[in-house]
């Protein structure tokens, strides 16, 4: 069994986003609340951080989750590894240091972004802390095993860098892209659950659109697919009422499983 949790379904500004008054912004519905994206993938009792957001300490509070056995990076941008220094927590915890993946050039980019984690040179004065981590760079279509998981990597583009989806299983999570090329088609063959980014309606040049994100969806033939990564343009009532069957707007807190 396999379990995905949500921890932020929104685009790099959050929603509501700063001094915007759009009726989304303004909704009462709880759905429309979205952090920067995130998710946890528990399965035969470990739990596998993706990506570590501006609200991460937050994310995990609100979801009650206390332990974390791994952290795989998408890519490099704000969004999506701000939160870094959340893990200190668990590094500190468990005196162990906490294994994170990703591509070659996000681990690069996280060492010179925050250096002060990983230059061991830097040492905390007493009575302080920072987060103790363990880097391995991952190789898209070589399938690794983390916490007792089995893990593939798959690299797509997203403007100009390198993005990894990951899939679990019969569980996938891609997230900043802009298609799905033939042969990655092919490695998500048999899914349960696909989660696929879908900015808004209009197309945009590094994300996929929502109708791209369908099309995308339909072609790769997942059981049930879940969009994140959604902007104030849509709210989570409009949206779900606009999409087929079998495809959905995730939420900050859904809960989704998988055999």
């Amino acid at each position: 069994m396999a379990r995905l949790r949500f921890l932020g379904t929104g685009t790099s500004f959050g929603i509501p986003q700063v001094a915007c008054d759009c009726a989304v912004c303004r909704s009462t519905d709880p759905r429309d609340h979205r952090t920067r994206s995130a998710a946890v993938l528990e399965s035969g009792g470990a739990s596998i951080l993706i990506d570590t957001p501006p609200e991460l300490r937050l994310q995990l509070v609100g979801a009650g989750i206390s332990s974390i056995d791994a952290v795989l990076y998408t890519h490099e941008h704000a969004d999506h590894i701000n939160g870094i220094d959340d893990l200190r927590i668990f590094s500190n915890r468990d005196r162990n240091p906490m294994p994170v993946y990703g591509p070659v050039e996000t681990l690069a980019r996280l060492r010179t972004s925050f250096n002060y984690i990983f230059d061991a040179d830097v040492t905390p004065f007493a009575g302080t802390s920072k987060p103790h981590l363990a880097p391995t760079a991952l190789q898209p279509g070589e399938e690794v095993e983390i916490a007792g998981v089995r893990v593939l990597p798959l690299a797509f583009d997203h403007g100009h860098l390198r993005v990894f989806g990951y899939r679990f299983g019969p569980v996938a999570y891609i997230t900043d892209v802009k298609e799905v090329p033939a042969a990655a088609r092919e490695r998500l063959a048999g899914l349960e659950v696909l989660v696929l980014n879908a900015l808004w309606w209009r197309p945009h040049p590094t994300h996929l659109s929502i109708a791209e994100a369908v099309e995308t969806a339909r072609g790769i033939g997942a059981a049930r697919t879940y969009l994140t990564h959604l902007t104030h343009e849509t709210g989570h009532a409009e949206l779900a009422a606009a999409l087929p069957a079998g495809i959905e707007p995730a939420y900050d807190g859904l809960i989704v499983e998988a055999s």
